[in-house]
């Protein structure tokens, strides 16, 4: 068996693992949701409910990572009691990679796609009906939409193709140093536009008569089920780094750093919307529409706004990718590790996998969209997303909480020796039952009200 690869660096790892967890939900759920519930007031609900669900289950996975030397596919095979059947935690961790790569492919392609629209000037001149029905006529065209979803996927192996430290961890480095340059410039341009102080005080300030009008229950799920997906746990698709790092440091403090950084994407992401579209008097509506419809719009009545369109763009491409990478060096590593497989030979079977199996999505827009698996409107990229974010996520997340609390698992003992092995921040001690008994319930609420509110709310 080969020798474990390592990363080249800590910010490797840190850059890493923020990337998986920063995808395209930081950039257009997190400023919609915080305005709906108030505004900074949700920030702060937010940010707690961060702290005290995120964090911990986060720092959980890379100790399973990192204590096994493997990904999710043998990890538990590695640290499971002799005689325990934890080892089928696996299937809903290589379950839950394949399955949010079968729609995010699709909208990784979206953004590189109107990344070049911007750069080529197709929205210039457009009326605001026009700009939106571009978004419905790139839906409308599969072979356009195959295209592009094929350079996403030939993108992320390329690089996995590359090695870790030559490829995923030297080309991601770049990405997410540019992403927060790009960032910083756009929200910088955005907060200094004419009218621009009235969004940054809906996003800012705090205001809890609004979160009360909203429903502070609703609120208060909505801050815990961002929280929760944000930060994509559950599925191994973080503990695959741990894997790959030495036991210098402690695993807190790292889970710290990556938390730290996907929410500083997720605040700035407002900071670039809101003041905007405030300062023209647009509706930073929900979804796709506020990234594919609404922003464009923004962007044509900015002055240079084709420049500041392409950079919002690049940013959301780098954004997607990010993901992208990491998640398919959790694909490829599952290869490698359940049959010995070389990485090239990997990732020639998994880009043929991927390529075929992304296309129920990109067909449910067109060809396929009589489909609709939750009613009038809904496609096969809400059945997907549903069974990851509202099934997979959270009994994944569930299964890692208890396997690194219960002495039928791996353990209370094991899991703290190997979270605080080297320097940095100590996993706290005193929040054990905690962990182990309260935790759980949260996990259990947010999936229970995940099938309330798709299926009996409203």
């Amino acid at each position: 068996m080969q020798n474990r690869e390592k990363f080249a660096s800590r910010l490797g790892f840190i850059l890493i693992s923020a990337g998986c967890a920063i995808g395209l939900g930081n950039v257009w759920r997190f400023p919609y949701i915080t305005g709906q519930y108030g505004g900074a007031a949700f920030v702060l609900i937010y940010l707690l409910f961060l702290l005290i669900l995120g964090m911990p289950i986060m720092v959980m996975e890379f100790a399973v990572g990192r204590a096994s030397q493997k990904s999710a596919a043998r990890s538990f095979h590695v640290l499971e009691p002799r005689g325990t059947k934890w080892h089928f935690v696996s299937y809903i961790a290589i379950a839950g990679n394949y399955l949010l790569m079968m729609f995010y492919t699709t909208v990784g392609g979206w953004m590189l796609a109107y990344m070049v629209k911007m750069i080529t000037g197709e929205f210039n001149g457009l009326t605001p009906d026009e700009v939106g029905a571009v978004f419905g006529g790139m839906l409308a065209q599969p072979g356009y939409m195959t295209a592009w979803m094929i350079v996403t996927v030939m993108i992320g192996f390329f690089v996995c193709s590359l090695g870790l430290q030559n490829g995923v961890e030297r080309i991601t480095k770049v990405m997410m140093s540019s992403l927060f340059v790009i960032m910083i410039a756009l929200a910088v341009r955005s907060v200094t536009l004419e009218g621009a102080a009235e969004g940054l005080a809906f996003y800012l300030v705090p205001d809890f008569g609004r979160m009360f009008e909203a429903g502070i229950g609703e609120a208060i799920y909505a801050a815990l089920g961002q929280a929760f997906f944000t930060l994509s746990l559950g599925i191994g698709a973080l503990a695959i780094f741990g894997s790959y790092i030495s036991k210098d440091r402690s695993l807190t403090g790292e889970a710290v750093s990556v938390c730290a950084l996907d929410t500083t994407v997720a605040l700035l992401s407002g900071l670039i919307i809101f003041p905007a579209c405030f300062a023209f008097g647009i509706d930073a509506g929900q979804g796709p529409g506020l990234v594919f419809v609404t922003l464009p719009n923004v962007f044509n009545q900015m002055a240079g706004g084709q420049l500041w369109g392409s950079l919002f763009f690049l940013f959301m491409s780098f954004a997607a990718l990010s993901t992208v990478i990491a998640v398919f060096e959790n694909i490829i590593s599952f290869g490698m590790d359940l049959w010995g497989w070389e990485r090239k030979k990997t990732v020639v079977i998994n880009v043929v996998l991927i390529l075929i199996l992304s296309m129920p999505c990109v067909l449910g827009f067109n060809l396929w969209s009589d489909f609709a698996p939750f009613g009038d409107g809904s496609t096969i990229q809400d059945l997907e997303d549903f069974i990851v974010s509202n099934n997979l996520l959270p009994l994944g997340s569930l299964l890692y909480l208890l396997f690194c609390t219960s002495r039928y698992g791996w353990g209370w003992d094991n899991f703290i020796k190997e979270a605080d092995a080297g320097v940095g921040l100590k996993f706290p001690k005193a929040v054990r039952f905690y962990v182990s008994y309260i935790l759980p319930l949260i996990i259990l609420f947010i999936l229970i009200m995940g099938y309330w509110q798709k299926f009996f709310a409203g």
